[in-house]
């Protein structure tokens, strides 16, 4: 029997989803039937023109409204603020949901839909594990297992861009990224779900405190005078993590930024009693570095750890999630899991916003 991918959105994420469904399940329709819907009569031209097999609909309640089958997948590619209703709906059709970052627009939103999922006995995935798997990062928590670091008590998780932001430098075009309302917030709300996957990845923790938080909104002489513009780009938080096999737990020192006045840098760092280990989740190349003390000196190790994975870190969240949905083992971020990474991100606002600290429970 055929997969089947229906895709709600049919822009530029919609077709990296396409792609990694043809590239591993089928480029016939024998072996998947991707169907796609979208109102804008000009995208659903232009996805065809891509992807000549794909069935397409002008409503998705009616791409729906066929009678659902055990490993159906509809993948929500549309801006957040449609997010909670699309994915309500098609779990309500009877199909899993992988739904694209941010999950939705608050914490209420989140814990519907992993509610409703159980209820359905279906899977609700979020796109934000696109980073999860790479070697590099494996080989870190192998490290980090290993207990070669000692007692883990400090993570610097610091990522700084001077001019970045999107709908303004980035995708100019696209200016709903500068209207809460439309896109939830911010950098925070753009990179963050990236960003506390790896680290629940990584920490595993049972429980995060905000001890306190902070966003802010740089002004430039680029900044929009014609459109609604009320989000960040600067934000950040010191963190507890109740981290897994840790006696202790671990401090995070936590910034993302795409505008600043400041220095531009990166730094991904794990310190414990024994050793530091460094590198980069992202693009900032393949080694992984470790320092330790040798006889009273610091020694350095340094690996280069290409990624040689089948897929790509746009691949990653279809791949991992239909392979979950097929009953196979993958690295696919669901249900429970999703919603604790979006409630650190939300604690992070409440903390900035009241100035108190914000705790979150796993499950």
């Amino acid at each position: 029997m055929a997969t089947r991918i229906y895709l709600i959105g049919a822009g530029f994420i919609a077709r990296t989803h396409a792609e990694a469904a043809y590239k591993f399940y089928g480029e016939t329709p024998t072996d998947i039937e991707l169907k796609v819907a979208d109102p804008n009569p000009k995208a659903l031209a232009s996805f065809v023109e891509q992807f000549p097999h794909a069935v397409t609909f002008s409503d998705m309640k009616d791409m729906l409204a066929e009678e659902a089958q055990e490993h159906d997948v509809v993948v929500v590619c549309t801006p957040p603020f449609t997010h909670f209703e699309l994915s309500s709906y098609a779990l309500k059709s009877g199909r899993h949901v992988l739904c694209e970052k941010p999950l939705v627009m608050n914490a209420a939103e989140a814990d519907e839909l992993s509610q409703l999922a159980k209820d359905q006995g279906k899977l609700f995935g979020d796109c934000s594990d696109r980073f999860i798997g790479l070697p590099k990062t494996e080989q870190v928590k192998a490290i980090v297992a290993s207990g070669a670091l000692g007692e883990i008590y400090k993570v610097s998780f610091i990522h700084r861009d001077q001019r970045g932001r999107a709908g303004v430098e980035y995708q100019p075009e696209s200016r709903w990224f500068l209207n809460s309302k439309l896109c939830g917030g911010g950098i925070l709300t753009d990179w963050g779900p990236y960003d506390f996957t790896v680290l629940a990845d990584i920490l595993q923790p049972s429980a995060v405190d905000v001890l306190g938080g902070w966003i802010a909104k740089p002004i430039t002489g680029a900044d929009p005078q014609d459109v609604v513009y009320d989000v960040e780009h600067n934000s950040g938080a010191l963190m507890r993590y109740h981290a897994q096999g840790q006696d202790r737990p671990v401090l995070v020192q936590y910034e993302r930024s795409s505008c600043t006045h400041g220095e531009a840098y990166s730094l991904v760092e794990i310190e414990g009693t024994l050793g530091a280990v460094k590198w980069s989740p992202y693009f900032g190349g393949d080694a992984v570095v470790q320092r330790f003390d040798e006889q009273g000196s610091v020694a350095e190790k340094e690996a280069q750890v290409p990624n040689d994975n089948a897929y790509s870190f746009m691949d990653a969240p279809l791949y991992f999630f239909v392979e979950r949905v097929l009953g196979h083992d993958s690295a696919a971020l669901l249900n429970e899991d999703a919603v604790f990474n979006f409630k650190c991100i939300q604690a992070v606002y409440e903390s900035a916003a009241s100035g108190n600290i914000q705790s979150v429970t796993r499950g």
